[in-house]
């Protein structure tokens, strides 16, 4: 009996323990979000009053100037360390681009606006600083999505009210067209562009790297398995990756192709679609999307393959690096001059 009520002390001291050290981390949580909050506030109203003494015509923070300089050597001599140079100029841009007060989130880290302030262009500030307070980004998955020229990506899929749209507010999955880039970015598989491979070979990085993956594709999905088995009388077909997306309530199905896509892959997918609406939507789930993601695609075909395609059946391309960032910014400047 006394083994007993022993057991259950010690059981409830240890409840105990687990429970002051929940309170202590959220506690410690609770005060780095303020410590933070209170650092880009800070940092904002510190922008603020430099681009305010430049503005009343004391001195210009152009080429040339040293006002820069002598307020790092100031500021740092009076409060140590945290302003050089280099951060005095990022909080000055940083007010530059954000001078509605209202607009800078608590949510975002100084890091986070480091980060987004490497970008030149207002609207693809303003996009990465929408998207990753609405995504809940880290530093490091910021960092990955700008590398990847994001918001020139899904532009250049886009008119330009629709750009002016995604830079103020983020994007917002509402359609199955809201999911597919062209291209999308592979670069984290590690093949390199020009080594033979199979599909078998993008399939495993993909799996292998699923966290990079489900962030290249956005926000919403779930994943369900790889070379998803259907049966469809006496033969067997096998959807390379499944996934599931719970804004848009619906399966999502990409079958990979190593090289150009042919006509074939389209009636192939057009076929899961059509299995999939049968035989795997259960009640409240909307009609699946299927996505046809290989190297090359060939426009004109595309188009004659579609004609007649009532499914939400896209064809995209991957990329096994980076794209371009300056040719793709030119074009999304071309796309904004010509709406």
């Amino acid at each position: 009996m006394e083994g007993q009520v022993e057991k259950h002390r010690q059981e409830g001291y240890s409840e105990l323990l687990a429970n002051i050290g929940q309170a202590m981390a959220n506690g410690r949580s609770r005060a780095a979000v303020a410590v933070n909050s209170a650092m880009v506030q800070t940092y904002w109203e510190i922008g603020r009053h430099i681009v305010e003494y430049e503005q009343h015509g004391k001195e210009r923070a152009e080429y040339g100037s040293n006002l820069l300089d002598r307020l790092s050597r100031d500021l740092t001599l009076a409060y140590g360390k945290g302003f050089s140079r280099s951060n005095v100029a990022k909080i000055r841009k940083f007010y530059m681009a954000f001078p509605i007060v209202q607009t800078v989130s608590v949510q975002l880290s100084w890091s986070h606006y480091v980060e987004i302030l490497k970008e030149s262009d207002s609207l693809a500030i303003s996009f990465y600083a929408k998207q990753c307070e609405r995504e809940r980004w880290s530093v490091r998955e910021l960092k990955r999505q700008m590398k990847s020229c994001l918001f020139q990506r899904i532009a250049l899929s886009r008119d330009k009210d629709t750009v002016l749209e995604l830079s103020r507010n983020g994007q917002e999955i509402t359609t199955a067209q809201d999911i597919v880039r062209d291209p999308f970015v592979l670069e984290f598989v590690g093949l390199p562009q020009r080594q033979a491979y199979v599909e078998s070979d993008l399939e495993d990085g993909l799996i292998r790297n699923l966290e990079d993956f489900l962030l290249e594709l956005g926000k919403g999905f779930a994943f369900i398995g790889r070379q998803y088995r259907i049966n469809i009388g006496s033969r067997h077909f096998y959807v390379d990756l499944v996934f599931y997306h719970r804004i848009l309530k619906c399966f999502v199905l990409i079958d990979l192709k190593r090289g150009e896509i042919e006509h074939n892959d389209i009636g192939q997918m057009n076929l899961y679609l059509n299995y999939f609406k049968k035989e795997e939507n259960t009640d409240g789930d909307n009609e699946p999307i299927g996505i046809v993601l290989g190297a090359y695609k060939d426009q004109v075909l595309v188009e004659y393959a579609m004609e007649g395609i009532s499914n939400q059946l896209f064809v995209s391309r991957y990329q096994l690096y980076l794209p371009d960032k300056e040719q793709l910014s030119r074009e999304v400047a071309r796309l904004l001059a010509g709406g």
